[in-house]
């Protein structure tokens, strides 16, 4: 058919730079996660725990507060290194929750509507689109580990001077190394579970079962083999002990109880915890590789 007018014209606008075009996936995928009131009710829910832990910190610096409030207990006794262990876990397992429910809407509508290979026809890679999608989580998850947790050490430190601030940079560290290995474990086995589960219901259940069911096996495995080994599979066990580590804690105590357990001598080595979370990561990586595959769809 002959082409009576030619109206149409060729992009001649801006483009976006290679480095950050992947960041156009997470931008519109914030745009449709932050339309659900549950979402918005839930991250208000996990800023509570940073409230009460402001409150704390500002109750165990203040000497009138704690005269007011009878509390004869030196500030050491309330800002001790399990202090910020304990936010960090509460928030740990905050972002799981949040893992569970973002995590399985990234991915899979993009494989059952058959969008990965318009994807991947654009100027895009497949580690791109894996980047974007895990910078939503990333930037989630962020938001409620280590960020609360970090201004609630520097409201800490800006209270109790220099002297204290220098005394704990170990603290600092670890509040930022544990948060960001627990944030890309979440996002590996969140995405890995989106591409191989489409439906967002069983894919929740299957990390929470990866959580749950992991953890009842390492610990029928302790009691009947009397082997930590079993263990390994343990996620908060395994996470738990690194996160001990990385805050230099030698006792076992409060939070640590119920993860990791007293009798120091049958814990596994931090080693072995290490390498149990990057063997989860590698085959989360796996999984997304052998899933991510533009194919040609025959009808």
């Amino acid at each position: 058919m002959a082409v009576y007018k030619r109206s149409y014209k060729p992009y001649d606008g801006a483009l976006t730079p290679e480095r950050t075009r992947f960041l156009v996936l997470p931008r519109y995928a914030f745009r449709e996660l932050f339309e659900s009131r549950l979402l918005a009710a839930f991250l208000m829910l996990c800023a509570l725990p940073f409230l009460v832990q402001l409150v704390l910190v500002y109750v165990a610096n203040s000497g009138p507060t704690r005269v007011l409030l009878r509390i004869e207990a030196p500030p050491s006794d309330f800002l001790q290194l399990e202090f910020f262990l304990v936010a960090l876990t509460i928030q740990g397992f905050l972002a799981f929750f949040l893992t569970a429910w973002v995590a399985p809407v990234l991915v899979s509508p993009d494989l059952v509507n058959g969008a990965l290979p318009l994807y991947l026809s654009r100027p895009f890679t497949r580690v791109e689109y894996v980047l974007g999608k895990a910078s939503v989580l990333v930037g989630l998850l962020s938001l409620i580990t280590w960020v609360p947790v970090g201004i609630v050490f520097s409201v800490q430190a800006g209270l109790a001077g220099s002297a204290w601030l220098a005394a704990n940079l170990r603290t600092l560290a670890a509040i930022l190394i544990g948060a960001l290995l627990w944030i890309s474990v979440l996002t590996l086995l969140g995405l890995a579970t989106s591409a191989w589960i489409r439906w967002r219901i069983v894919a929740s259940a299957a990390l929470f079962g990866v959580l749950f069911m992991g953890s009842a096996f390492g610990e029928a495995w302790r009691e009947v083999l009397k082997s930590p080994w079993g263990r390994l599979t343990n996620l908060p066990y395994v996470i738990g002990i690194i996160w001990a580590d990385l805050f230099g804690l030698n006792s076992r105590r409060s939070v640590a109880r119920a993860m990791l357990d007293d009798r120091r001598s049958t814990d596994l080595p931090v080693w072995a915890a290490w390498l149990a979370l990057l063997a989860l990561c590698a085959v989360c990586t796996w999984m997304l590789n052998r899933r991510l595959r533009a194919r040609e769809v025959v009808s």
